[in-house]
């Protein structure tokens, strides 16, 4: 089991969601988020003042997956995601020790895989 965690660009989140649907990947968390990774600090002017924006809003996802969707869950995210453009976002796929789902109590692949 893995747990996928993508920062992507907000205006590209309905994309994203369409393609993950294609793809098979119901179950996700969606966080709205603020960070700096490569792009380069702009200035905006703000109440009449210029002022230096280091934050950019972002879009965080969290999907919990069973090996067998960890390159169809990322592929669907890269394609959807990408614009070429600094800022476009990363994806990270991380190790996931235990899963339970708590209405059933089941454990693992049976915890992530969709209800029926």
């Amino acid at each position: 089991m893995k747990l996928i965690v993508a920062i992507i660009r907000p205006e590209k989140l309905q994309d994203v969601l369409e393609a993950l649907f294609r793809a098979e990947v119901r179950g996700l968390s969606i966080s709205r988020v603020q960070g700096h990774g490569g792009e380069t600090e702009r200035v905006e002017t703000y109440r009449g003042t210029t002022v230096k924006m280091a934050l950019h809003e972002k879009i965080r996802l969290e999907i919990g997956v069973s090996e067998p969707f960890v390159r169809p869950t990322v592929e669907a995210i890269l394609k959807a995601a990408r614009t070429g453009e600094v800022g476009d976002g990363k994806i990270f796929v991380l190790p996931v020790e235990k899963v339970y789902r708590i209405r059933t109590g089941e454990e693992d692949e049976a915890a992530v895989t969709p209800v029926q």
